[in-house]
């Protein structure tokens, strides 16, 4: 979890800019776009099922 402590005569946008500064270190947003979307057990069924099927393709061609 990220956090900050704002000081004394510290300005809100330098705290907000420290605050996203750290957010992107600690990649929270590439993991929040990744579960940005609930999804169900069928959905997630169907989609490992057509990424298996898709990847037993590849290794049939080869």
């Amino acid at each position: 979890m990220t956090q900050i402590i704002v000081g004394e005569n510290e300005g809100i946008e330098s705290a907000l800019r420290r605050f996203k500064r750290q957010v992107s270190k600690a990649g929270i947003f590439p993991d929040m776009r990744k579960n940005r979307h609930f999804e169900t057990p069928l959905e997630k069924r169907k989609r490992k099922a057509v990424a298996k099927h898709k990847q037993s393709k590849r290794r049939f061609r080869n």
